[in-house]
């Protein structure tokens, strides 16, 4: 059945419009209460968010709706969405739910939501809650609705559990740490774990007001975070995006360290103790051939996947991984979280930077990045990718960057827009290849 909801990543839209109401978010808390009603125990949810204005109105419609029917309701208030996952399950809920749109704008929200074991729903479980947004549900007697409780101490329970994520003789006394949060769900957990290991930290971005989420700040605009590392002589900067499931890190000199190197660190550190798991790490093919190169070079496998987290955790469960991620700095370690988790990652960093004795710039630049180049094309309709001149131009492309280079060509899942990327160790050519591609895709779409 064709998904009118559901996306590559829950439900999204802009606030008050479409999908994302608060009359929808009820009807969600209702079928997604439904569908997890199983069994004669009390029935619980866990409910998060960031820090969105929008997310006070969503998360009284989903305790409206989860509550109508039967599910005891537990809220945390804004915490990042691996807390959520993994608060889900120790209460012992039968559903999380996360309320945020990551690193969009203020105006946009979403809805998550996790199964009782934490992991992001299937698509069997997204279909059936599908079906059931188009039906009424049954109500609960008036002596079974739900009852709502917030609790406290939901941000300790989360510091904690990520502090486990690194050994215990490894403090982070004598670093001085710039930390972002992007006025979004970790601008208090995240500073504050870090500090308990022991680093000065300098936090920024931890002044949400319901407007300023993602507002230049966090993992997708990374100039105040390298300002303040360049002006303050921290070791280093960690930026992460609106749910803190995304880490883009800084080194002492201001250069960007992406998905591409954290994933890099970390696998081949996990390989070098016999940590690692499934023989590589997996990733989305718009990773970096150069990071293929270095793990190839290590004895190890990068595993591609469509683009999404989503796809990315798939590969990992059926093959066994314990590292993936994406360039954009998801980073999923199966060890120490049921999904990306932007504060685990950066622990990991910072263990390996104190135990290393390295400065984070000798530390973090494992390879060089091959040139890449991504445009993208918007087209009115039709199917410029089934045209045969595109057809043609896209194998003598292909040919052209045999055995030195790659080329990656896909539609938008969410917008009508070609998105051609080519990368190889010629910058020209790379350009060459990729204007001439997007040459005949207009043309295509003319």
């Amino acid at each position: 059945m064709a998904r009118q909801y559901f996306g590559t990543d829950g439900i999204r839209g802009r606030t008050n419009a479409g999908v994302m109401t608060a009359a929808i978010a009820m009807k969600v808390g209702q079928a997604a209460g439904t569908r997890f009603l199983r069994g004669d125990h009390r029935h619980r949810v866990v409910i998060g968010k960031d820090t969105r204005l929008s997310g006070y109105m969503l998360e009284n419609a989903l305790v409206a709706g989860f509550t109508s029917v039967g599910m005891d309701v537990v809220l945390t208030g804004p915490l990042p969405t691996p807390a959520i996952a993994l608060l889900t399950r120790e209460l012992r809920a039968d559903v999380g739910v996360m309320i945020s749109a990551s690193h969009n704008p203020y105006e946009d929200n979403g809805i998550k939501l996790f199964g009782p074991d934490g992991f992001k729903l299937s698509d069997e479980d997204e279909l059936a809650i599908e079906a059931l947004l188009g039906e009424e549900q049954p109500l609960a007697d008036a002596a079974r609705i739900g009852r709502a409780r917030r609790i406290e101490d939901a941000r300790g329970r989360y510091i904690h559990a990520v502090k486990g994520s690194v050994p215990e003789n490894v403090r982070l006394d004598g670093l001085k740490i710039v930390v972002d949060c992007a006025n979004g769900a970790a601008y208090q957990v995240a500073p504050s774990a870090i500090w308990e290991l022991g680093a000065e930290v300098i936090a920024v971005g931890v002044n949400p007001n319901g407007t300023n989420i993602n507002d230049k700040v966090g993992s997708t605009h990374l100039n105040l975070v390298k300002e303040t590392v360049v002006a303050s002589g921290a070791d280093i900067g960690i930026a992460l995006d609106g749910d803190a499931d995304r880490l883009i890190v800084v080194d002492e000199k201001g250069q960007t360290v992406d998905g591409d190197q954290i994933m890099a660190l970390i696998g081949s550190r996990l390989a070098a103790s016999g940590n690692l798991r499934g023989g590589g790490v997996v990733a989305t093919v718009m990773s970096n051939l150069g990071l293929e190169r270095f793990l190839t070079g290590q004895g190890l496998t990068l595993e591609r996947t469509k683009v999404g987290d989503r796809h990315v955790l798939e590969r990992m469960k059926t093959g066994g991984f314990n590292v993936g991620g994406e360039q954009s700095g998801h980073m999923i370690m199966l060890d120490h979280a049921t999904t990306g988790d932007g504060t685990v990652a950066a622990l990991q960093v910072l263990a390996a930077l104190v135990q290393s004795g390295k400065r984070a710039s000798e530390l973090l630049h494992l390879f060089d990045p091959v040139p890449q180049l991504l445009k993208n094309v918007r087209f009115s309709g039709g199917k410029p990718l089934d045209d045969a001149k595109v057809k043609a131009v896209i194998a003598e492309a292909e040919a052209q960057l045999q055995g030195k280079g790659r080329l990656v060509i896909r539609p938008s899942g969410t917008e009508p827009v070609i998105r051609v990327m080519a990368e190889g160790d010629d910058a020209g050519e790379v350009e060459q290849v990729v204007d001439a591609i997007c040459d005949a895709v207009k043309e295509a779409a003319a």
